[in-house]
């Protein structure tokens, strides 16, 4: 199974959101700790507070923080409502011009084994992958710092 970049950086955003719940947090720090664009960066955090899960405080001591509970935050309910579709092959579209299709014991066993990953994920919260809070703050500020420092140009 595979996830898309988009529902890897929601979850990602979610994550620096749980490491340091007590502040707001602003788009540009997030992009530099992850090295992903800003302009991509706003539409995750968007759809996010769309669907619920950050809040975005505008003005100039704006930023955005999380609108619930890690603990409320279930990872297989966001990954279904991030990803676009769960075909994994051909024969999971509507699109399905497989000549076996109609007798091939594959498209069960890889159902079969896309709702174990659904069920495996639907066991965890954003509380369970963000238990270590300080580790990962620690180490998304170091990835920011590293990220703002190879951008700054010689002197």
């Amino acid at each position: 199974m595979r996830l898309t970049s988009y529902t890897d950086y929601s979850i990602r955003v979610l994550m620096y959101l749980s490491a340091d719940t007590h502040k707001l947090v602003n788009i540009k720090d997030i992009a530099a700790a992850y090295g992903i664009s800003k302009n991509h960066l706003m539409k995750i955090i968007y759809n996010l507070g769309k669907l619920g899960y950050i809040e975005t405080i505008r003005g100039r001591n704006g930023g955005i923080r999380l609108a619930m509970d890690p603990k409320d935050i279930n990872i297989g309910e966001l990954v279904r409502k991030t990803e676009e579709d769960f075909a994994i092959v051909e024969c999971f579209t509507s699109d399905d011009h497989c000549p076996i299709s109609p007798v091939c014991a594959l498209r069960d066993i890889l159902n079969q084994a896309l709702l174990a990953f659904i069920e495996v994920l639907d066991a965890y919260s954003l509380e369970d992958i963000s238990k270590n809070k300080n580790m990962l703050l620690k180490m998304l500020q170091q990835a920011a710092s590293t990220d703002l420092n190879s951008n700054q140009a010689p002197k």
